[in-house]
């Protein structure tokens, strides 16, 4: 049985592996940190990681991509969308109203990221509250449910306060309602599963030479005079040299076409270097269908 690392229990992340992977195909690892989930699978512990890079509202998750640029070589093999609802939990009932409820308590333990996506939130129900930045959104209800405080909460998935018997005091907590996060499957096996995928999709990073004045404007006209599409191209810094930055793009076409390596060549040819992060299946959320 293969084995997946990810940020959990109780977090997005488990629960959207749980949905496109399922519950009885693999075995999954539990990790703290995100460290710990990309280490697992370096270090053999695991064969895949389930890492969280982009959210509608807030974009890319930068230390992630980072992560896969700087410090590990493991190929992207899937990849979903998942819809993020956030709850509120704490260790007391439901009281009459959730401004009552919320005037009572001192503290929000959260993830950090999540925090940022009930700003609204937090600013017409709790301004008073300390809001406590944690690894993962499951060890905040963790530590929500160890410390027993009734001044006390957490902003967690709905399951993790099933998961740890909090009680649920309001769901839909996030600012805005279309709320996705993708996901991507690293690991060096590549994986079928069952669920027809939408599409397919490959991410380059790319490094452009710099002593070629236009080098941007040549690489982008290697793609657009062949018609293929960019859906995302993002800049991060190459940690190396100030100035220097690598190029992460998602193109919607597979290595298998003839289009896409031919125009790789290309932007090779006037210097560019270019590291393929995967070519991979993509799959979306279906609300009425969960692997088991």
């Amino acid at each position: 049985m293969k084995r997946i690392a990810l940020l959990g229990p109780g977090t997005y992340t488990e629960e959207s592996a749980h949905h496109f992977l399922g519950n009885k195909a693999f075995q999954y690892v539990n990790c703290k940190l995100i460290d710990d989930v990309f280490m697992s699978t370096v270090n053999g512990a695991s064969d895949y990681s389930v890492i969280p890079i982009e959210n509608t509202f807030d974009g890319s998750v930068r230390l992630h991509l980072d992560w896969l640029a700087n410090e590990v070589d493991l190929p992207m093999q899937a990849e979903w969308v998942y819809p993020i609802s956030i709850s509120l939990h704490g260790v007391r009932p439901v009281g009459e109203s959730l401004e009552a409820d919320c005037r009572s308590l001192t503290k929000i333990i959260s993830h950090g990221v999540t925090l940022t996506q009930c700003r609204q939130f937090l600013q017409r129900y709790l301004p008073h509250a300390e809001l406590e930045q944690v690894g993962s959104n499951g060890e905040a209800a963790r530590q929500v449910k160890e410390l027993g405080r009734p001044d006390v909460a957490a902003l967690a998935p709905f399951s993790a306060g099933l998961l740890y018997g909090l009680d649920t005091w309001a769901r839909d907590m996030q600012d805005h309602h279309n709320n996705y996060t993708r996901f991507v499957l690293v690991g060096n096996e590549p994986i079928r599963l069952a669920a027809e995928p939408s599409s397919t999709k490959t991410t380059i990073l790319v490094t452009l030479p710099e002593d070629y004045p236009g080098a941007l404007h040549q690489m982008l006209s290697a793609f657009a005079w062949r018609r293929i599409n960019l859906s995302k191209i993002e800049s991060r810094p190459t940690k190396k040299k100030l100035g220097t930055y690598y190029f992460f793009i998602d193109i919607e076409a597979s290595m298998d076409s003839v289009l896409l390596p031919a125009a790789l060549q290309e932007i090779e040819a006037i210097g560019c270097q270019v590291r393929i992060l995967g070519c991979y299946p993509t799959y979306t959320y279906d609300p009425l269908h969960a692997e088991v």
